[in-house]
């Protein structure tokens, strides 16, 4: 573990475990690195080198009031991968941090990335406008940035049951789970916070997914609750130009947790093929 220094004197926490081919993960809002525990362990098993980062302003990373858009967080990845000096390495992203991959391998990524993956993720754009009919209204997010900036400790507590589709019947609920998602939202900052979520609902991502060659997995759960299924992971496989989809009946936001073997599996077989 260790941070580094970015251009505007933000520090970056990340985590660098193993040697091999590494595995760049990025985590959703309003996490940390720690919301990998599951694929970590599990791709460190299999040889290969992981890494993983707070995004500015969230974990351990500086509590940042400036700098918390899209651009902003894929030229920090930049910074830490050539810190790194990580080539050949495939980027993972949940989420926000999907979107994030997606702006960094489409701007930096060229001679450095040889795969990447987008779990429930965010591009190709979330809020409803007239180019994107389908998208959410932007009620839904003032509502967001509302539970944030005013409520943040209980609304952080009742996110993770749509989070992780615990509202659905007969959903087992795992109480550890809803409390590490709550401990790890309530590390990072609010003001950063608050700005992402402008970042990942308003941010179009059409563009990087056009410009990304690369060979990448889509992967999302047709009973996402807090990304719907029907204006993301389709519509994004339909504009990368080297798409692998993989849709799960069923499967919540949350799914890399919830249903890690089955996601991990097919991590590692679309890595390894």
């Amino acid at each position: 573990m260790g941070t580094i220094k970015v251009k505007d004197g933000t520090e970056i926490f990340y985590k660098d475990w193993g040697s091999g081919q590494p595995i760049v993960f990025h985590h959703g809002w309003p996490l940390s690195s720690d919301d990998w525990d599951a694929q970590m362990m599990f791709f460190l098993q299999h040889g290969f080198r992981l890494i993983a980062h707070d995004r500015r302003g969230h974990g351990r990373s500086t509590q940042t009031s400036t700098g918390n858009d899209m651009d902003t967080y894929a030229a920090d990845v930049a910074e830490l991968a050539a810190a790194l000096d990580l080539k050949d390495a495939i980027h993972v992203g949940h989420s926000t941090g999907g979107g994030e991959v997606a702006r960094y391998v489409a701007r930096y990524g060229a001679g450095r990335v040889a795969k990447a993956a987008l779990i429930s993720a965010v591009p190709p754009i979330m809020v409803k406008s007239e180019r994107n009919p389908g998208g959410l209204p932007i009620e839904v997010f003032d509502q967001i940035r509302a539970g944030t900036a005013f409520n943040r400790s209980q609304f952080y507590i009742d996110i993770t049951l749509p989070f992780y589709g615990y509202n659905r019947p007969g959903a087992a609920v795992s109480e550890g789970v809803r409390r590490n998602w709550w401990r790890q939202g309530m590390m990072g900052g609010i003001k950063a916070q608050y700005d992402c979520i402008k970042a990942f609902s308003e941010t179009d991502f059409t563009e990087d997914l056009m410009a990304i060659a690369v060979p990448t997995l889509v992967m999302h759960g047709e009973d996402d609750q807090i990304v719907p299924f029907a204006d993301a992971g389709p519509l994004s496989a339909k504009l990368l130009r080297n798409a692998t989809a993989k849709f799960y009946p069923g499967f919540p936001h949350g799914m890399p947790t919830t249903n890690a073997e089955q996601i991990n599996a097919d991590l590692l077989a679309f890595i390894q093929g």
